[in-house]
């Protein structure tokens, strides 16, 4: 964390299925007057992606947009591409990487975790899920709608126009069940204020686990709820008590190695023992960072984790947890 990271470029990850909206959504920002300097990095394998119309002159990987954002689309590399573009760091503010449709949006998120030198210019800042309120049913039982929504920051329900209010209703608890983190907001034709997309710090560890405390009550409920247990769902866990670090160091390197591929997102707020900090972290996968929060103070030291991902097992992560305690 060598620059401050209000230095750091925000990144945003848009995914969603083909034709929940993403494109309109890009369009948007790619010609709406809205004042923000925006690379989008389009991730295209042979989709029609960004509207061909208003790519003409992009023999280029990376061109200017007549509203000032970026666009490029990656033919190859992740990280080459976003090398090429921190070349152009002074006509952008933010950049937002487009993934495929079906692709679990995991990798790409892992990058920001990966490349030191990647993390130095630029921090992962929120994943955000488009999903489409008319035809998402259809595809619920397939993995990847539920795997993008318990990724995501911030979900967009959108084509509200063409789905009837209890059909929203419904949907939308749906979504909590999954995510009850994520901020859902309802759009039509992808039109959304773009504050509510970008910089919404779900990758600060500074905000880290701003977590309603309401729903680490509701977590500690869900060990006795195993109807759920085949599909995606969040765990908290709540263990007063200040954590040894060796062993939880030990403890959460043997879970996300085993575990990795079903934790989707993993966040967290420790006491470790004689650290007058709270320490914080946040992971994708087998990837996790932290780094010492603000000070407890008064406060009671409390250890405060949260896990959304495929079969968990609450008891057992309890228990984890307990077995970290010094």
């Amino acid at each position: 964390m060598s620059e401050a990271p209000r230095d750091r470029v925000p990144v945003t990850v848009l995914t969603g299925f083909l034709g929940a909206g993403k494109t309109t959504l890009l369009n948007h920002i790619l010609t709406a007057q809205h004042g923000k300097r925006i690379a989008v990095i389009e991730n295209e394998y042979g989709e029609v992606g960004i509207d061909n119309e208003l790519v003409v002159n992009a023999e280029e990987e990376i061109f200017e947009m007549n509203n000032g954002c970026i666009c490029c689309t990656v033919r190859g590399d992740l990280i080459r591409i976003l090398g090429h573009l921190m070349k152009r760091r002074d006509r952008f503010d933010y950049v937002l990487i487009e993934t495929t449709g079906l692709a679990d949006p995991g990798p790409v998120a892992q990058t920001f975790f990966v490349d030191d030198e990647l993390r130095a210019r630029l921090a992962l800042d929120g994943i955000v899920t488009v999903i489409d309120a008319r035809h998402v049913a259809q595809h619920w039982d397939g993995d990847e709608v539920q795997e993008q929504i318990a990724f995501a920051d911030v979900i967009l329900i959108n084509k509200t126009d063409l789905a009837t209010p209890e059909g929203l209703d419904e949907l939308e608890r749906r979504v909590r069940s999954i995510n009850p983190q994520a901020k859902v907001h309802r759009t039509a034709h992808g039109v959304i204020d773009l504050d509510k997309v970008l910089r919404v710090g779900g990758f600060s560890l500074e905000k880290a686990l701003e977590i309603e405390p309401g729903f680490l009550d509701a977590g500690h409920h869900h060990h006795h709820d195993h109807e759920h247990d085949e599909g995606i769902t969040s765990v908290a866990v709540v263990e007063p008590g200040d954590i040894d670090p060796d062993k939880f160091d030990r403890w959460i390197g043997e879970l996300l190695m085993t575990r990795g591929p079903d934790i989707f997102r993993a966040k967290g707020v420790l006491s470790l023992k004689g650290q007058k900090d709270r320490f914080v972290f946040q992971g994708v996968h087998m990837q996790f960072a932290g780094q010492p929060g603000r000070p407890w103070g008064g406060e009671a030291r409390v250890n405060k984790l949260v896990f959304i991902g495929r079969q968990l097992d609450g008891r057992e992560l309890t228990d984890g947890l307990k077995g970290c305690l010094a």
